[in-house]
């Protein structure tokens, strides 16, 4: 009875989302003809630039970042390992998904596990239900509490929308909470007042094939103030897979997907950091069905998330923040409804503060089976936080933030997350920053609950798992080579603690804490602008991970069941205009092998030719996996990657 009410439930906010948005499609008429936009609205200032590389370290205090400090920063400052994804890489490198996009960044370590199966982290225990890495999208954390990590497969954006996605790597415990042990990414989308007008597009290839319309338009003041709205509507669909020697995965899938955005005054995207006054109200909706044998998994999801940012007298700022999100998938209907306040103080002599708190409440329902239960099947999960960060000027060159989160959380109550950071304009083409931290991955519902088989006699019984903890050392430059030449490092030390572990017990093997070590490594990234009309982008990641059962303890699982990692990984960008509107693009990325799950390592290259045949029509073909017939990036029941053709078009008018 409760799934089918949960279920009924779900299908009413889906038609009232989806009412929404077409009531605002109606009420908020599009400009008249004589104030009309021109065809092409021009990119907000911060994505004027053609690439990063092309900017010297003092252009860099043109690219703002808001994840790192918590608010609105610029980049060449920010106090941490941070790269910046933009909306002029993302359409360059012809992406066809959020996860297509993340390989861009060379601080994440990547592997396609199927045809929406991803595994994706930041400095190590990769896996397809990776736990370290917290993502975001505008403000909404999509973090599930069944397994601490995110479902990729039901995870999708209109990608002509992102502004740009921060990607942290390196923790954030202080500002986003637990679980930001290894890294965050942050998807940030463009206000609705840089998507006016209409975007229409339609796509085909060899793997996927998928069309989309936007409109956007302007809400007139006797209709609720000065403000603009869009809506966009997509279809896409993913081809099955073949494993090594031709068999197909059946993992294919169908997904229609619809939402809306509405900014009033100077609404902004999902920045945390930003101060700008302003409403914005979004929402999306969507279904997905998979191609799995003998049955159909169906994923379906909405939601809805309000922001409030407020500019006070004194220069300080307040923003407040509120979502409902519902999901279901095959035997689970999550619904998490999360609120936060932040307030940001101006400078106060050589003091830069700010503080917030939140809320969040989960309810997590369960369909057992006879393979795997969770007992209790249903649990609600409360958790709530507060924090504050002070940066302080120590002199003209040198800066101090201090910050500290307190987590609480319904299993193991409170967790302290302290951080210390430091930063040094050694000279105006470099910057020296340095951090310590202290982080940690809470309890799950995999960790507490799950029982398996899903009767007795079980073979494994959620145990008394305590937090994993991560003490972590960072040291990181930042600076210019030379003419339109910038390079970046961060050499990173983990400590380990209590790592999670499944030991024997009486009743059956259980969850523990009985793994300690360390991680670390090095990650670099650089860019060079060859001449005006050539760019080239590189990154190298190296990762060393040392774990040892804690002395009299037992750790069942197998090497896979705790991380699966390269050695090393490198990606290099050349993105070249020929001229008369012809554009030539590459991604080459090396992998080096995963040991423990025997996948070779393997260098692929994608290539993509673009024509802007008029400032309203682009054509572009991207050609995937040149190098060889096939390769796989995960195991086991692996996908296999083939060369691959993908067609694109796009219309504005």
């Amino acid at each position: 009875m409760r799934r089918h009410e949960g279920r009924r439930q779900q299908k009413h906010l889906l038609r009232a989302l989806a009412g929404t948005g077409a009531a605002l499609c109606l009420a908020m008429p599009a400009r008249p003809a004589s104030a009309a936009l021109p065809a092409t609205t021009a990119p907000p200032p911060l994505l004027a630039a053609r690439d990063l590389g092309d900017l010297s370290l003092e252009q860099l205090a043109d690219i703002v970042v808001s994840t790192v400090s918590g608010r609105a920063e610029p980049l060449a400052a920010a106090l941490g390992s941070a790269y910046v994804i933009t909306a002029e890489d993302i359409r360059r490198a012809g992406a066809t998904s959020l996860q297509e996009a993340l390989r861009l960044a060379p601080n994440l370590q990547i592997a396609r596990a199927g045809a929406l199966g991803y595994a994706i982290t930041a400095r190590g225990f990769n896996g397809t239900l990776a736990n370290k890495l917290l993502v975001l999208m505008d403000g909404r954390s999509i973090y599930t509490p069944t397994f601490s990590g995110v479902f990729w497969e039901a995870q999708d954006e209109l990608l002509e929308d992102v502004q740009r996605i921060e990607v942290i790597s390196g923790p954030g415990g202080v500002l986003w909470g637990a679980n930001a042990v290894n890294g965050v990414i942050n998807i940030i989308t463009r206000s609705a007042a840089d998507t006016q007008g209409t975007l229409a597009g339609a796509a085909v290839g060899h793997n996927e094939t998928g069309a989309f319309v936007r409109h956007g338009g302007e809400i007139h003041r006797d209709a609720g103030g000065d403000g603009r709205w869009r809506a966009y509507v997509k279809r896409w669909r993913w081809k099955d897979l073949e494993q090594p020697g031709g068999a197909a995965r059946n993992d294919g899938w169908d997904r229609l997907q619809a939402g809306f955005r509405a900014d009033w005054g100077a609404g902004t995207g999902g920045d945390r950091g930003s101060d700008r006054a302003g409403f914005t109200l979004q929402g999306d909706v969507y279904e997905a069905e998979g191609h799995q044998l003998p049955n159909r998994q169906v994923l379906r999801g909405a939601h809805l998330l309000a922001r409030w940012n407020r500019q006070l007298r004194d220069g300080d700022a307040l923003r407040l923040q509120a979502y409902y999100d519902a999901t279901s998938r095959e035997q689970q209907h999550l619904d998490t409804a999360d609120v936060e306040l932040q307030h940001t103080l101006a400078r106060r002599g050589t003091h830069r503060a700010l503080w917030g708190a939140g809320a969040r409440y989960s309810r997590d329902r369960i369909d057992n089976s006879a393979a795997l239960a969770f007992f209790p099947a249903e649990r609600s999960l409360a958790s709530w936080n507060v924090y504050a960060v002070d940066e302080i000027a120590l002199a003209s060159d040198l800066d101090l933030s201090l910050g500290a989160k307190l987590d609480h959380n319904p299993y193991t109550g409170s967790e302290w997350l302290p951080s210390v950071r430091m930063g040094w304009r050694r000279s105006p083409a470099q910057f020296v920053w340095a951090a310590w931290s202290r982080a940690v991955r809470t309890p799950s519902r995999f960790d507490r609950d799950l029982y398996l088989p899903g009767a007795p006699p079980f073979l494994l019984v959620g145990g008394d798992f305590r937090s994993e903890v991560a003490r972590v050392l960072e040291v990181g430059w930042r600076g210019q080579l030379g003419p339109g030449a910038t390079l970046s490092a961060t050499l990173f030390h983990h400590d380990l603690d209590d790592v999670r572990t499944v030991s024997p017990g009486p009743g059956g093997a259980t969850v523990r804490n009985d793994r300690e070590g360390r991680t670390r490594g090095f990650e670099t990234w650089g860019a060079l602008a060859v001449n005006a009309a050539w760019r080239l982008q590189a990154g190298y990641t190296r990762l060393d991970t040392d774990l040892s059962v804690k002395p009299g303890a037992v750790d069942l699982q197998s090497p896979e069941g705790i991380g699966s990692d390269p050695r090393s990984w490198w990606k290099l960008r050349s993105s070249h205009d020929l001229g008369g509107g012809w554009e030539l693009d590459a991604l080459a990325r090396h992998h080096d092998a995963l040991a423990n799950r025997s996948v070779p390592a393997y260098t692929a290259l994608d290539v993509r030719f673009g024509w802007r045949v008029s400032p309203a029509v682009e054509l572009s073909l991207l050609l995937q996996n040149l190098l060889d017939p096939g390769h796989v990036e995960w195991a086991p029941a692996a996908a296999e990657l083939q060369r691959a053709a993908f067609l694109k078009a796009t219309l504005r008018f």
